[in-house]
């Protein structure tokens, strides 16, 4: 990428009247440098079988190009139109809910051989038509995918294939899965039942799996089209989204973005976050922390609100501070969804840059200041390179399998990961994102492990050998307790890592009226824990904290354990924030990573990368609704939005929901 993209969603499709040279004048002065298009509109791009319609592509292209705005175009995939679903009723994907109905989008069967004729026929007409104009700079295929919790009895027959390739006979099957319990045994495969129907985790868990496989085909499928028709100068992307809380959450479970990313040349995602009050950035923090490590490399932010919903319009300050806030995690994009707000349809209060009125508002002012650093910044931000000596490991097979066996009805996979997670944001800690198939990790000095339940043995034995080289790991309660089949280990818990952790366990519960010691300075509700609780029994370990409960009083909470060159810290029970702040503080130290940063803590945000000159950029973020007044505590440098010099120890003056950009 050679600039910052800053950019809108826009679709002329659906105006009211025709603005579009009213529209493009607006997008220039706010130095909208990218449009997205095409994405959402096949029943608009072929309104019958075989009929197609290029008229507001052509016209968007031809007054893009003329205004030196670049295009991202969309193959308009992932909502088809009412002539397909009427000549093929069974592309509409079969649930556990029921046939699907015709209305909503994404609710197709990605694998059926119907949909996938039609789909590649209008990608290829639209290849043709768009892949040389000058302005078309990439591609992103189709939207969010997913598997649509398809299991049609296509993806079923294809699910029986799947599983006689992984296993050597039916009775492997049989015995791995435990599948002799309740007489759920399968003696022949074409005895094979509808998934559907199963209470086995493992093989519900198993098909899951499955159903993600189909989307890095579907994917794969779509961008070895797109490779036929693109110049080597363009790029191929997907929107990768995330769990969704009403806002952009966790892991997805439909998804597994770190293989369905493969495909791409360049990562792509969609986060959406709490506004107003409830503004933290946590979550641009974390999806930008999760799709610049699915390539290990720069990613375009496709999507994000700019007012969206009403309790998401922003205060003064919040589209700059966000903005920044991308780039700063490793973006080279930030585009709205979208430019305009739609006046009628599903999304007719998801609110756009511009309101229902299609004129100026406060956002939009905002958003001509935010253009205009882009343009003055690009050439200073772009590209800009992060190393993190710590690393989440997250798995969309312990997610999976803990919907099956829960932790609770308050707290699953997401909950633990985000606690973990979310902790290090505040702390000022720049962290990567890996999973199980992760081989390197000796690039980090720290790994944390939230609630690996389902993992293969070569994983924990590669996070042991890790330990015992040197490195730290922290891991939560629920991990290593099966194998990637949901079958529970028989030996010791948590498994392979009980050596390096010095610690087991045979009896957990719920807890009630139960607090933790070991943690003098913080308060009496700080102590409780919630939701699960492991009663441990160290075997090499030191016990950080125990439990203060009359019958659980001799059990450890939390542990550490120094295992060769490195240590383990286990975390038997889930704690609050604060406690898991001060592990984290600990363990830092011990690490020689915690540095002058780390006195900084929410709502002061420091992140920093290398540009292209190698030289360091630091972002000092004020996430709250009072100016903040900090010192500078790096090398002397240039502020690059006031453009001057700045010393060690000089004081930052920070706005309500204000920044600071600092070049080494």
């Amino acid at each position: 990428m050679d600039k910052l993209l800053y950019g809108v969603a826009y679709y002329d499709e659906y105006m009211p009247y025709d603005r579009l040279q009213e529209d493009i004048k607006m997008m220039k002065d706010a130095n909208i440098n990218v449009v997205r298009i095409a994405e959402s509109t096949w029943s608009t791009l072929e309104p019958q079988d075989g009929v197609f319609d290029f008229y507001h592509i052509d016209r968007v292209l031809d007054a893009m190009e003329e205004a030196n705005i670049s295009v991202i175009i969309g193959t308009p995939t992932y909502a088809f139109p009412t002539w397909l679903a009427k000549k093929y009723p069974e592309i509409l994907a079969e649930t556990k809910a029921g046939k699907e109905r015709y209305g909503r989008r994404q609710n197709m069967d990605i694998t059926n051989k119907d949909f996938l004729f039609h789909a590649e026929r209008v990608i290829r007409k639209l290849m043709e038509r768009v892949s040389q104009r000058k302005c078309v700079i990439g591609f992103q295929l189709d939207n969010e995918t997913k598997h649509y919790d398809n299991a049609g009895e296509n993806v079923q027959k294809a699910f029986i294939e799947y599983l006689k390739e992984k296993f050597s006979d039916i009775k492997e099957l049989n015995q791995e899965f435990g599948l002799a319990y309740w007489s759920n045994r399968i003696n022949n495969w074409d005895d094979f039942p509808n998934v559907l129907g199963t209470i086995n985790g493992s093989l519900g868990a198993e098909f899951s799996k499955f159903q993600r496989t189909l989307v890095n085909k579907f994917l794969a499928w779509q961008s070895d089209i797109v490779k036929e028709y693109k110049r080597e100068d363009q790029f191929i992307t997907h929107n990768f989204d995330f769990e969704w809380v009403g806002y952009s959450y966790g892991v997805q479970s439909r998804v597994n973005h770190f293989e369905a990313s493969k495909c791409l040349t360049i990562a792509g995602v969609d986060i959406y976050h709490p506004s107003q009050d409830d503004l933290t950035g946590t979550e641009v923090s974390f999806g930008g922390d999760m799709t610049r490590s699915l390539k290990q490399d720069n990613y375009l932010v496709l999507e994000t609100q700019a007012q969206g919903f009403p309790q998401w319009v922003p205060y003064k300050g919040q589209l700059r501070l966000l903005a920044f806030s991308h780039i700063a995690s490793g973006a080279n994009s930030v585009m709205y969804w979208h430019w305009h707000s739609i006046h009628n349809s599903f999304e007719t209060y998801w609110k756009g840059l511009l309101s229902h009125d299609l004129k100026n508002n406060e956002t939009y002012e905002e958003a001509k200041i935010v253009g205009a650093e882009f343009k003055k910044l690009s050439d200073k931000l772009v590209n800009l390179k992060k190393k993190n000596d710590i690393a989440v490991l997250v798995s969309n097979e312990a997610l999976t399998s803990l919907e099956w066996f829960k932790i609770s009805n308050s707290v699953n996979y997401n909950t633990v990961v985000r606690w973990m997670y979310d902790e290090l944001y505040k702390l000022n800690v720049g962290c990567d994102f890996i999973n199980p198939d992760t081989l390197n990790l000796e690039d980090y000095k720290i790994i944390v492990i939230p609630a690996l339940y389902s993992v293969p043995d070569s994983t924990l034995i590669r996070l042991k050998e890790y330990v015992k080289n040197g490195g730290r790991i922290v891991v939560s309660f629920k991990s290593a307790v099966t194998n990637e089949h949901v079958k529970v280990s028989y030996n010791d818990q948590p498994n392979i890592l009980s050596e390096c952790c010095g610690v087991t366990y045979n009896q957990f519960t719920v807890p009630k009226n139960t607090f933790i010691s070991g943690f003098n300075n913080l308060k009496n509700e700080d102590l409780e824990i919630k939701a699960w609780m492991e009663l441990l029994k160290p075997t090499t370990a030191k016990i950080i904290s125990k439990y203060e409960n009359r019958n659980w009083g001799n059990y450890a909470a939390i542990t550490e354990n120094n295992f060769g060159e490195g240590k383990a810290v286990y975390i038997g029970c889930f704690t609050s924030k604060n406690v898991l702040r001060e592990i984290y503080i600990k363990l830092l130290k011990e690490a020689s990573l915690y540095t002058e940063v780390q006195k900084f803590e929410f709502p002061i945000i420091i992140k920093n990368g290398y540009n292209k000159e190698n030289k360091k950029i630091t972002f000092y973020f004020n996430y709250s609704g009072e100016a903040k007044t900090i010192k500078y505590i790096n090398k002397s440098g240039y502020d690059l939005l006031l453009e001057l010099e700045i010393n060690n120890e000089k004081e930052l003056n920070l706005e309500p929901w204000g920044l600071t950009i600092v070049e080494e």
